[in-house]
């Protein structure tokens, strides 16, 4: 139906910087909002930046001022860009999606993540 595939996760030294992608199999033009969850070892899944259609970008406070959400419609993709990064950013990050059908449905999609490690 919708794939999610992530890219751009390695390992970086703290202060170090990566560029995630997410590609979506469908046109965004169709899908709502984007974004980004990680989880790291024995903790829970919690929300990192999300980007609306229109545009608009929230962050979580943990990464305000170092992590970049954009969104390119034209290659389907959305992006986070993540400067500065802390051993603490050490997770596996996944691309989040939602979809809001012309039923008034709602569908929310996930990718199989890509591990970003952050040495100190």
């Amino acid at each position: 139906q919708v794939q999610l595939v992530e890219s751009g996760g390695g390992l970086v030294q703290a202060g170090g910087s990566l560029r995630l992608s997410c590609a979506a199999s469908i046109s965004i033009l169709s899908i709502n909002d984007m974004g980004w969850y990680r989880q790291a070892p024995g903790k829970q899944r919690e929300l990192v930046a999300l980007i609306t259609s229109t545009g608009t970008a929230n962050y979580q406070e943990f990464v305000k001022g170092r992590f970049t959400i954009s969104r390119d419609n034209a290659k389907n993709t959305v992006y986070l860009q993540m400067n500065s990064l802390k051993p603490e950013d050490t997770a596996v990050y996944y691309c989040y999606a939602d979809r809001i059908l012309t039923t008034g449905s709602k569908y929310v999609y996930w990718g199989q993540g890509t591990q970003v490690t952050v040495s100190s």
